[in-house]
């Protein structure tokens, strides 16, 4: 009791400081709703002892302060322990004082410590008059109860004390069930039987159980229960007793050295064991360490653990990776925290940010002329970049002097040398000395941001050209000559020229024809002039308007040569008249009214169209039933008069070029009754067949005359008929059977005409003539008989006649052919009216 006088003496000299701050936000201070938070008696340093809810009073505080120097209040609303204390009284207060400097307003918290024993009182009324003991529903109302996590003791620790208000009246026994008591962990807990008194045995830990629920009882001696079981949670208050471990041992980031700032590199992250949401959670980023001890590169944001760039000096060519030693620290990262560690690998990437440079600012090279595809020089650069890498890979480029393309030059991936070669002759008496320039740079494009002409290191090569003793040079390689076709045989034409590249004169140099396609030319050995051998036409050649190549050898005194093109540009003459295209044309009439024709000439268009197409005046038939009238400039249209008649006509037509080259052809015209002139021939042949009207009744009389002639005929063959029927084959033969009376002995008929033979004779037989329209030895017969399996014809011997019964197979009776006229006039009349209407239609 005689330290607590100072410290209340210290106590009222902060309230006094705490109300001189509050005068200058606000008048007074508007309180809060008081806190009451229980604790034991002895109170560790840098302990929690509760937590106060800071956001109701005043959620825009920025400055939270204690009224009692003994304890911290954290912005989340923890509140520690700066130091050991020990409570000697039961209750202890402070304020909290909450600030909203901007807003100009403070108020404060009431915080009230408790060590007393806490009693659970349930009340309970029983009837006076009852003499039996009665279980009755209670209302407990459990104070929630809270141990500190890993607690120093001394054990074992009281935590609080039961009691029921059955204990007034009876004697009543206490006891719990649980986790933590008669469920894993066993024995943690224990319930004196007699006060009620609640302990616990050892330390706990809350990342292992959290909260304890459980079940408080009170029964009489007898076994009654005096009370409702009483729900009795036992919440663990966390301790900061887990250092924040890192999700990776070593972290690996790669970053190009070309980044800009703000760059992310990659992202660090860890955990705490510790109750989520607490001071004891809330992690803190920080950087240790940097190696090597450059100008700090990265920096790392303290809540996220995303890592960036923050600075320019970021270069793989001095520094190709940098170690980091990673914090996190719990307690939003103030000094108290704990922390845990981790390492972070940051490769730095290559990027093209050094330009290939030469090691010479001026080379010089030696060729002979007359040599291609050799390799005169290597050049060598330096490039920092990583070798074997796109950045550090050279490309080399001519940038001037190569406007004939005599040289080339590459780049060889093993030495990274530009190559330089000659791919086309150089000539000594033509350029002694060729100067290049030479740039390189890289595959990728240069990163750094500067113009790129300054990244393109230059360097100037001189390339000497060497004099040889050399042959003969046919130069231009090809040389263009023109003659006209049809030139006189033997006529002398300049010819291919070569020369010796010392002297500049062709002196002395012989020439050869090496290839001449049609044999037209022959060559002056000496001259090198051209003869001609044969007539040339332009007209022969394929495609026409190509020149006509001769290859030329030529040979100096040594026997050294060069080869040679001469092109013959042959000129075109007149010499061709206009073609017609066509030779035969078909006109339907009336369908057609014309024709058109067109016409070609072989020679060049100054020689060619417009083309004049005329008839000639020679023909003056063929001028009254033709007319020719121009269509365009290479065709003509060809129109028949209406008096022209269905035949084919020879018409000779004329065509004129504009030079006045004409030709005169023969065209043949047919002027045709058809639908299509694919049809003009079918049409004609179908037409050779058709008979006039008299025809056709000259061929229905003759029909009928000799139907009446054969029935005469074959009704004195058989005779009469036991039966008046029709034989069963006679469906099959079709043979008309005459009824006439009393047939005579000699009624036969043979192909040729009539012959009188017997009836029983049977080595010869009745024969019918055959074919419908046909002609059969000049005389124009019809069909008798149709159907069957055997006509009358079949029977027609060589020069014999056979009977009737010969020809059907068997033996008839003549009986059975006797008719009455009626039946058999039905039966011919509807084959009469059919063979006339096939007359008719043949």
């Amino acid at each position: 009791m005689a330290a607590a006088g100072p410290r209340r003496s210290l106590r009222g000299a902060v309230c006094r400081q705490l109300l001189l701050t509050l005068v200058i936000f606000s008048l007074a201070a508007e309180a809060c709703k008081e806190v009451i938070l229980n604790v034991p008696s002895k109170l560790e340093a840098d302990k929690i002892i509760g937590r106060v809810n800071l956001e109701e009073c005043l959620s825009s505080a920025d400055h939270i302060q204690s009224s009692d120097p003994d304890f911290r209040v954290l912005n989340d609303g923890s509140v520690y322990t700066a130091r050991a204390v020990v409570l000697s009284d039961e209750k202890r207060s402070f304020t909290i004082l909450l600030s909203d400097r901007r807003k100009r307003t403070q108020k404060e918290v009431t915080v009230l410590l408790e060590h007393q024993k806490t009693v659970f009182k349930v009340l309970k009324k029983r009837h006076t008059r009852e003499t039996v003991l009665r279980r009755a529903k209670r209302r407990w109302a459990p104070i929630p109860c809270s141990m500190q996590e890993n607690s120093l003791g001394p054990f074992p620790l009281f935590l609080q004390q039961v009691e029921s208000d059955a204990a007034q009246n009876y004697t009543v026994f206490y006891s719990i069930t649980g986790r933590g008591v008669d469920q894993e962990p066993l024995n943690l807990f224990y319930i004196e039987r007699d006060t009620g008194n609640l302990f616990c045995t050892q330390r706990v830990d809350r990342e292992e159980y959290d909260v304890f629920d459980l079940i408080a009882y009170a029964s009489t001696a007898d076994g009654y229960l005096a009370d409702q079981p009483l729900p009795l949670p036992i919440r663990v208050e966390d301790e900061n007793d887990n250092h924040p471990v890192f999700t990776e041992a070593i972290y690996n980031f790669e970053v190009s050295e070309s980044s800009r700032l703000g760059t992310t590199v990659g992202v660090v992250s860890a955990t705490d064991r510790d109750e989520p949401d607490t001071m004891h959670t809330r992690l803190k980023y920080s950087i240790l360490e940097q190696t090597p001890r450059s100008p700090g590169l990265f920096s790392v944001h303290p809540s996220t653990g995303v890592i960036t760039i923050v600075s320019h000096y970021l270069d793989r060519e001095v520094v190709d990776k940098y170690s980091l030693i990673m914090k996190a620290q719990d307690m939003d990262g103030q000094f108290f925290g704990l922390i845990g560690t981790s390492t972070c690998i940051i490769t730095v990437t290559d990027s093209n940010d050094n330009a290939p440079t030469f090691r010479q600012k001026s080379y010089e090279a030696f060729v002979e002329e007359n040599v291609f595809n050799v390799e005169i020089l290597r050049i060598s650069v330096e490039d920092k970049d990583l070798i074997n890498t796109a950045n550090w890979r050279a490309n080399f480029t001519i940038l001037k002097g190569n406007e004939n393309e005599h040289f080339k030059i590459s780049t060889d991936k093993g030495t990274n040398e530009g190559v330089l070669c000659v791919v086309k002759p150089l000539n000594y008496e033509e350029n002694r000395q060729v100067n290049l320039e030479i740039g390189v740079s890289n595959e990728v494009p240069f990163m750094r941001d500067i113009p790129r002409m300054t990244a393109l290191n230059r360097a100037l090569v001189t390339v000497h050209v060497r004099d040889v003793d050399e042959g003969p040079e046919c130069s231009p390689a090809a040389q263009f000559v023109r003659i006209k076709e049809n030139l006189a045989v033997g006529s002398k034409i300049n010819g291919y020229k070569a020369y010796d590249p010392d002297s500049r004169s062709s002196n002395g140099l012989r020439y050869k024809k090496l290839h001449d396609p049609k044999g037209w030319i022959t060559i002056d050995e000496i001259s090198g002039s051209i003869i001609t051998s044969k007539t040339l036409d332009r007209e022969v050649e394929t495609p026409k308007n190509e020149l006509y190549n001769i290859t030329v050898l030529a040979i100096d005194q040594d026997n050294r040569s060069c080869t040679g093109t001469l092109a013959v540009d042959i000129e075109d003459v007149n010499d061709n008249p206009p073609d017609i295209l066509q030779d035969y044309v078909v006109i339907c009439k009336p369908k057609m009214e014309y024709t058109d024709i067109s016409a070609i000439d072989p020679d060049e268009a100054v020689h060619g169209a417009p083309f004049y197409f005329s008839l000639p005046n020679t023909s003056p038939e063929v001028n009254r039933l033709w007319t020719l009238t121009k269509v365009n400039d290479t065709a003509a249209r060809l129109s028949y008069r209406k008096n022209a008649g269905f035949q084919e006509y020879i018409i000779p037509i004329t065509v004129k070029d504009r030079a006045g080259q004409s030709a005169t052809k023969m065209l043949r015209v047919n002027l045709c009754d058809c639908p299509h002139p694919s049809q003009c021939h079918e049409t004609s042949r179908s037409a050779g067949v058709i008979l006039g009207k008299w025809a056709i009744l000259a061929i229905l009389l003759g029909i009928a005359l000799l139907f009446s002639v054969l029935l005469t005929l074959v009704c004195g063959v058989f005779g009469v008929t036991k039966g008046k029927r029709f034989p069963e084959d006679l469906a099959q033969q079709n043979l008309i059977i005459s009824n006439t009376e009393a047939p005579g002995d000699d009624r036969v008929c043979s192909a040729n005409g009539f012959m009188t033979q017997t009836v029983n004779n049977s080595s010869q037989g009745f024969c019918g003539t055959v074919g419908s329209g046909m002609k059969n030895g000049g005389q124009e017969t019809i069909e008798m008989m149709k159907g069957g399996n055997q006509t009358l014809e079949s029977c027609q011997g060589a020069g014999h006649h056979h009977t009737l019964d010969s020809c059907r197979g068997g033996h008839t009776e003549v009986d059975n052919c006797r008719y009455t006229y009626s039946e058999w006039h039905s039966f011919t009349q509807p084959r009469l009216g059919e063979e006339s209407i096939r007359g008719h239609t043949g």
